[in-house]
């Protein structure tokens, strides 16, 4: 059963203990590239790496191209309701919430297509 994940830790804990952590950066490298944006991530990447490394990009993108931020968001496939209802007076808090929602949906695109 998909679990609901509170933190980001716990879900690329669950990713990797899965051996689906490889998937799931398979996933936002095609939606990335899916949304013309021109990051990638290395299989091998750690996961704290990651964390970090996408929060950047996360946070660059809700500063200097909003544009192709709503676009990743819409070919994700994350929430509008969940991200109105983050609070976005903090971007660098803010982007740390997106990017956890980010790598809940892809999240669950991988568990979906590994367990059905």
């Amino acid at each position: 059963m998909l679990k609901n994940h509170t933190h980001i830790e716990e879900l690329l804990g669950e990713a990797t203990q899965e051996a689906l952590y490889e998937k799931l950066i398979v996933q936002l490298n095609k939606d990335f590239l899916m949304a013309n944006i021109e990051e990638s991530f290395s299989t091998n990447i750690a996961p704290e790496t990651l964390k970090k490394e996408l929060h950047a990009i996360v946070y660059q993108l809700i500063h200097e191209k909003f544009a192709e931020y709503l676009n990743l968001l819409y070919i994700m496939d994350v929430s509008e309701a969940k991200i109105k209802a983050l609070d976005g007076s903090d971007v660098v808090k803010l982007s740390e919430q997106v990017t956890f929602l980010i790598l809940k949906r892809e999240w669950q695109k991988v568990w979906f297509k590994n367990k059905l």
